[in-house]
Parts: structure tokens; C-alpha cells; sequence
């Protein structure tokens, strides 16, 4: 018999909440195994053994381990039964995987570090916020939300007609995003991504996945893949 999967990280981690996205919508039950790699001491040597570079989150299954959520969710897709969240062609699976780069490469720093770190975390912890990296990621948010918003070129969804991996990275950096007072009235500057925003937050895996919001005020910081 398969043995439930494990998944190693933090609720407050985009990667981890996107890797526990696609669990949700593939029907996969697992178990969420608390790492703290914020600890005093840093991540635990038994948790290194998993992932030498000591962030989250990592993942195992029927003994196989594997690290970096985009790997760990391209797995998730292949390895289970349940929806499809790639697409059936190379042209629209190039498409997915240049969403979820654009994640990892633009988004990522600009629209959670640059923005809800700066502005709605670091205040939550009396801590000032950098002026300079705000206003760098403050530049930027519009080159990503016009970026997603012309490569849906009208479809509903981020990679196509139907919901892929892409929404699923997005999505969790996105939800971090609009904490941000001045989010949401650039998110709405696009309609097609405003829509698409709307259809993710109305799954019920992002209600399951939403991470704790006292995390969030205690200032826990999203963190690592």
C-alpha cells in the first residue's frame, strides 16, 4: 500500500501553501510536518539530511524524498490520479512554466518581499520598513500584473482554459500581495486577473490552505521554497 505523502515546511510558506494546493485539488491526502527554519538555531540537522540548503519545503513519498516546490508539484500531477494540472500541449505547458518563473523570478521578490514585507509585516513587528526596496518593488508591480494579465490573453485561467500549476504558485504570492492597503486597486487596473483572483479564492483549497492571519500579525515571514 502507498504510503501517505509527507510534506516538510511551514502553513505560512508560499511554496509549501502552493505544494499543498495542488495536494488539495489532486484529492491527496498527507501530512503537514511543522519545520521552523526561522529557529534561533536554524533548521534542524534532521531536516538538512532532506534539504541540504535548509528551506521548505521538502517532500516524501513511498520512501522517495524531493525538494523544490516546482518539482514537488510537477510530481504531485505525474505520480497521482485526479484533475490534470498540466496542459496536454508543449506550447501550453511552456506557457505554465514560464508563469511559474515569472513567479519565482518577479513576483516572489517584488510582490512579497518588496511589498507585504516592507509594508504590512515589518510594521506588525514595530520594525521600518526599507524605503529603498519598496520603492524598487513599487516600480515593478505593474510590469508583473500587466505580464500575467497579457499572457491569460482572455482566457480564464493563468495557463489556459483550465486550472494548472501555474495558478497554484501564483496564487499563495498573490494572496500575500493584496494584505498591501494599495493592492487591490492595482490588482483591478487589470479585469481578466481581477476575475481570475476571484475564481482562486472562491476553491476550496485556498480556504483549506489559507495560512493562520495571527501568523501573519506575529510577523512570520513567508520565507523559502
Amino acid at each position: 500500500m502507498s504510503q501517505k505523502p509527507k510534506l516538510f515546511g511551514a502553513d505560512y510558506s508560499v511554496y509549501v501553501r502552493a505544494v499543498r494546493l495542488a495536494l488539495h485539488e489532486k484529492g491527496v491526502d498527507y501530512d503537514l510536518v511543522p519545520v521552523d527554519v526561522f529557529a534561533a538555531s536554524g533548521p534542524p540537522s534532521s531536516y538538512l539530511a532532506r534539504q541540504p540548503f535548509g528551506r521548505i519545503p521538502a517532500f516524501e513519498h513511498d520512501s522517495f524524498n524531493l525538494y523544490e516546490s516546482g518539482a514537488i508539484t510537477r510530481y504531485l500531477d505525474e505520480a497521482f490520479e485526479g484533475p490534470r494540472l498540466q496542459p496536454a500541449t508543449p506550447k501550453q505547458r511552456a506557457r505554465m512554466n514560464q508563469i511559474i518563473s515569472i513567479a519565482d523570478g518577479y513576483i516572489y521578490s517584488n510582490l512579497v518581499w518588496g511589498m507585504y514585507v516592507e509594508l504590512v509585516s515589518k510594521p506588525l513587528r514595530g520594525e521600518p520598513s526599507d524605503e529603498r526596496r519598496v520603492a524598487i518593488a513599487r516600480s515593478k508591480v505593474p510590469v508583473c500584473l500587466q505580464a500575467l494579465a497579457d499572457l491569460m490573453d482572455g482566457a480564464p485561467w493563468l495557463g489556459g482554459e483550465t486550472l494548472t500549476l501555474a495558478d497554484l504558485h501564483v496564487a499563495p504570492m498573490m494572496d500575500y500581495f493584496l494584505m498591501v492597503p494599495e493592492a487591490r486597486g492595482l490588482l483591478e487596473q487589470h479585469a481578466a486577473l481581477a476575475s481570475w483572483w476571484q475564481r482562486m479564492v472562491e476553491r476550496p483549497s485556498m480556504r483549506y490552505t489559507n495560512p493562520r492571519r495571527e501568523a501573519a500579525a506575529a510577523g512570520a515571514l513567508p520565507k523559502h521554497r
